[in-house]
C-alpha cells in the first residue's frame, strides 16, 4: 500500500544528446538537460531559431533560385555542427560568445581530423594562423565563409560567430547556384557538401525530418487570451526530457530520487507532469499547488462522469488509480483539444502531444480560466 501511495503522485513535490564527434566540425558537449530526444523546437535556444527563421526569408535575395529551404534544414545541420550553441551566451544582436571553435585541423588525429588544412584567414575568423579550424554555429572553415558569409542582423559585418550572420551563410551554402531542396537527391547534395560521409548525411536528415515534425505546430486559431497563453507555454517545452520532480514556475529543473520505478531526476534537467502544469500556468498569471493530486483541487472541476468531450483547451486532465477519489489522482496533462493533451508522461520520455486516452484511470479535468 505504501508503493501505491506513492506512485499515485507521479508527479513529485521538488526538495529544493549529444553531438555528434565529426571531426573538425566537434566542439564538445553541452551537458543540458533540456536537449529534445524528439527533435522539438524545444531544444534550440530561441535566439538560434529566430536567426534560422531570419535566414530563410533573406536568402531568396542572395540565391533567388534556391527552392525550399526551411528552418528544419538549417536546425538539422546546426544541431550537428554545434548543438545549436547550446551553453553560449547569444546576444539579442546575435552574437555568440564564447567562440565556438573546432579542433585545429593539423592532421594530428585529434577529433578525427588526418588531413592538413594551411591557414587562409591569418587567425582572423578562427583565431589562429598556425593552421585552419572550423568557426562558429554552423562550423564553417574560414575559406568556405569568405565565399558565402553575408550580414544577416544588418550591422554590416558578416560574422560567422553572429547567429543570423551564421545561419544565412548556411541557408545560401545549402543552396549552392539554386537547388530545389524540395528534392531529396538535392537536399542530399546540399547536406553532403559539409561532410563527405553518407553517415553523417543521414544524421542530418533525420534531424531535419524530427524538427519539420515539430514545426506543424496544432490549430490554435479559437484559443485566446490566457488560455492560449497557457497552451503556448506548454508546447514551447516539448522536447524537454521528463524528470522526476523536475520543473517549477520558472522553467525545466534539475528532479529529485526517485520515482516508484527507481528512475532519479537528479541528473535531468526537466519536467514531471505537475511541474509542467505548474510552469504553463505561471506564464498566466495563476499558481499551481505542486503536485497532480493538489492541482484538481483548483479551479471547477470536471467530473469524470461528463466524458472527455467536456474538456475545453486549457483545462488540466486528470488520472487516477481509483477515479473518483482523487486522493489517488497520479497525473495531470494540459488539454488541447480534438482530444489531444500536452503530457509530461513518465521516465524516459519527453514533453510531447498524446492522446487524452493515453494514460489510464481519466479522473476528468479542473478548468482554471
Amino acid at each position: 500500500m505504501t508503493v501505491l501511495l506513492f506512485a499515485a503522485v507521479c508527479c513529485a513535490a521538488p526538495v529544493g544528446n549529444a553531438i555528434s564527434a565529426y571531426v573538425a566540425l566537434k566542439t564538445g558537449q553541452q551537458d543540458d538537460g533540456g536537449i529534445a530526444e524528439g527533435g522539438s523546437a524545444a531544444d534550440i535556444p530561441p535566439r538560434m531559431l529566430t536567426a534560422n527563421k531570419k535566414a530563410v526569408q533573406q536568402v531568396g535575395k542572395h540565391v533567388p533560385k534556391c527552392q525550399g529551404m526551411r528552418w528544419p534544414i538549417l536546425a538539422g545541420i546546426a544541431k550537428v555542427e554545434s548543438n545549436h550553441a547550446v551553453g553560449r551566451n547569444i546576444a539579442d544582436n546575435g552574437d555568440i560568445r564564447p567562440k565556438i571553435y573546432g579542433v585545429l585541423l593539423n592532421g594530428s588525429g585529434a577529433g578525427g581530423n588526418t588531413t592538413v588544412f594551411p591557414d587562409t584567414d591569418n587567425g582572423k575568423w578562427d583565431g589562429t594562423a598556425t593552421g585552419e579550424r572550423a568557426v562558429g554555429p554552423f562550423q564553417f572553415m574560414p575559406s568556405i565563409w569568405e565565399s558565402v558569409g553575408e550580414d544577416g542582423n544588418g550591422d554590416k559585418i558578416a560574422d560567422p560567430h553572429n547567429a543570423d550572420d551564421a545561419a544565412l551563410g548556411a541557408a545560401i551554402y545549402l543552396c549552392g547556384g539554386g537547388r530545389d531542396l524540395t528534392k531529396r537527391d538535392q537536399l542530399k547534395a546540399a547536406i553532403l557538401q559539409y561532410n563527405h560521409s553518407n553517415e553523417y548525411v543521414a544524421n542530418v536528415l533525420g534531424w531535419i525530418y524530427q524538427y519539420t515534425a515539430a514545426a506543424k505546430d496544432p490549430d490554435l486559431k479559437n484559443v485566446s487570451g490566457k488560455v492560449r497563453t497557457v497552451i503556448e507555454a506548454a508546447l514551447s517545452q516539448r522536447g524537454v526530457p521528463y524528470s522526476w520532480g523536475g520543473g517549477n514556475a520558472s522553467g525545466p529543473s534539475y528532479g529529485i530520487c526517485c520515482s516508484p520505478s527507481g528512475k532519479s531526476g537528479t541528473n535531468i534537467k526537466g519536467f514531471d507532469c505537475s511541474g509542467l502544469t505548474l510552469y504553463a500556468y505561471a506564464k498566466a498569471g495563476v499558481s499551481l499547488p505542486r503536485t497532480a493530486a493538489a492541482q484538481s483541487g483548483v479551479g471547477q472541476r470536471i467530473p469524470a462522469s461528463l466524458g472527455t468531450g467536456a474538456l475545453k483547451p486549457g483545462d488540466l486532465v486528470f488520472y487516477a488509480y481509483a477515479p473518483g477519489r482523487d486522493s489517488t489522482i497520479y497525473h495531470v496533462g494540459i488539454y488541447l483539444g480534438s482530444g489531444q493533451m500536452i503530457n509530461a508522461a513518465r521516465p524516459g520520455t519527453v514533453v510531447r502531444l498524446d492522446s487524452v486516452n493515453a494514460m489510464s484511470g481519466f479522473a476528468g479535468g479542473a478548468r482554471l480560466l
